[in-house]
């Protein structure tokens, strides 16, 4: 995993002396994955399979971290790791490799961690996962806490801002204390198991400050057949609305300016879906904090996610700005282009450094490590 990334920060000129020194926290489960790709179908029932690549990463919350960290911003991720091999490499990777601020984070005792397989063909992915709650007693720092203390803290760092992942029926008091705290909370959500698709149900939504469900998840919840009309309900109830609509890109409506953007998405071949989501959550982060103009956050998710999903697995596909840099610098090369589209992206003209390494680049490597002579 590369570590080596360009000095830019974001929020340069931005930054105060009483500002947090945290830029975002996030919590969640770290999962190990494990990304299979270059499956020309499906397994078939009975037969063995083999695959063209395989590549092993923190997969889950640290999706969306280590795509925040290669962003540049300081993120702090408070999660349960296992004391298995597998979680001390997750550890190891994320800290170590990531810069990821692991403070709020713990190792519990004889918990192992979750694991998911991943299988990526057809531009689809289907996967296999297991795991357990995490137990108490936990340690943190190697002090241990009392049997039957939450795995997530009570108390989140003062940060800019923070992300949650609403589930309904859920209330994480952590959320209202981060909002309380200064922090800007975006919340993205998954799909409602219960099938009642109803908004009342997201507690927590009342904290945040920006909203970003896909299309089926925003049309579900608004009782809407169009994901603009959706994304405009929602707009009702949260500041700022983004709705992402897959391959047509994205639409976001800001209640707090009557503002409105809709983004295309780049077309782009895509190998391994996994984490794109998580992806254009970071990006769009990135430039709600760098207060960039609301169609080039838009643009700037999209492109992130666009990046991401061409290499596979979730954490190890996520764009820094060196492979941000590169595209910008080859894209503007190739015949063809529509000047209009190209536009659309020159804000990163005064963002990015001149590119350092050629197209395309490569994060993926298919084992948990290797063992590095002394």
């Amino acid at each position: 995993m590369s570590t080596d990334r360009p000095g830019i920060d974001p929020l340069d000129g931005l930054r105060a002396p009483q500002d947090p020194d945290c830029d975002v926290f996030l919590t969640g489960t770290v999962f190990l994955d494990i990304i299979f790709t270059g499956l020309d179908s499906a397994p078939v029932r009975g037969t063995e399979s083999w695959a063209r690549g395989m590549g092993s990463s923190p997969g889950g919350v640290a999706n969306m971290a280590t795509a925040l960290a290669r962003l540049g911003l300081h993120t702090s991720l408070a999660a349960a790791f296992g004391d298995d091999h597998y979680g001390e490499y997750c550890w190891d990777a994320l800290e170590q490799g990531e810069g990821i601020d692991l403070s709020m984070s713990h190792t519990v005792p004889g918990w192992h961690s979750p694991v998911t397989v991943s299988m990526a063909y057809e531009g689809e992915r289907t996967m296999v996962s297991h795991g357990h709650e995490a137990p108490g007693p936990t340690h943190v720092h190697g002090d241990a806490l009392p049997a039957g203390e939450p795995v997530f803290p009570r108390c989140p760092p003062r940060a800019r801002a923070a992300i949650a992942s609403l589930v309904p029926g859920r209330v994480e008091p952590w959320v209202a204390t981060a909002a309380r705290n200064g922090a800007t909370v975006f919340a993205d959500v998954g799909w409602d198991d219960t099938g009642r698709w109803d908004l009342d149900a997201l507690a927590d939504l009342e904290h945040c400050r920006a909203f970003l469900p896909n299309a089926e998840e925003a049309m579900r919840y608004t009782r809407t057949d169009c994901p603009r009309a959706a994304a405009r309900a929602l707009a009702e109830r949260v500041p700022l609305a983004v709705v992402t609509l897959g391959s047509e890109g994205a639409y976001a409506v800001d209640a707090t300016t009557g503002a409105s953007a809709e983004v295309p998405a780049i077309e782009v071949e895509a190998l391994d879906p996994t984490g794109a989501g998580d992806v254009f959550v970071a990006g769009f982060v990135t430039g709600t904090l760098a207060d960039w103009p609301l169609a080039d956050r838009l643009a700037f998710a999209g492109l992130t996610a666009a990046l991401s999903v061409q290499e596979f697995g979730g954490s190890l596909s996520a764009p820094g700005w060196d492979e941000i840099a590169a595209w910008w610098q080859r894209v503007r090369t190739l015949t063809g282009q529509d000047p209009a589209a190209l536009q659309r992206y020159a804000f990163l003209d005064d963002l990015l450094p001149a590119a350092a390494r050629p197209w395309p680049l490569r994060r993926a490597v298919p084992t948990i490590g290797f063992r590095h002579p002394a």
